[in-house]
């Protein structure tokens, strides 16, 4: 899942791509998937449009998001009370890395 976003600077435009990593599109799916099953059509849009909203804050000031590993750079983004975004900010692109249920144990989270 690659999506191409325009972002602003002073002077100038460029795109920086949104790249989602193997375990982030297998957790976003299965948010879905639980949403779905255990709640409605309408849930499943409002997060989607929350998911989409926050990529865009994202991408317009990646430092508003706090340090989550800092030995990795990686930032977190809080999506609901239930469940963060985390990624790496680089030169040409933010990498989703993973969607993690915040109620988790964080000693589970991992990257790779």
């Amino acid at each position: 899942m690659t999506r191409l976003w325009l972002k602003s600077g002073r002077n100038t435009q460029m795109y920086k791509k949104i790249i989602w990593s193997p375990l982030s599109k297998k957790d976003f799916i299965s948010i879905l998937d639980y949403l779905q099953i255990n709640w409605n059509d309408k849930v499943v849009q409002s997060f989607i449009e929350t998911t989409d909203r926050s990529i865009e804050l994202i991408l317009r000031n990646p430092k508003q998001f706090p340090l989550a590993k800092k030995n990795k750079k990686v930032r977190r983004c809080l999506l609901t009370k239930h469940n963060s975004l985390y990624f790496l900010e680089n030169l040409e692109s933010i990498d989703v890395l993973r969607l993690f249920d915040n109620r988790q144990d964080p000693r589970k989270l991992k990257f790779k």
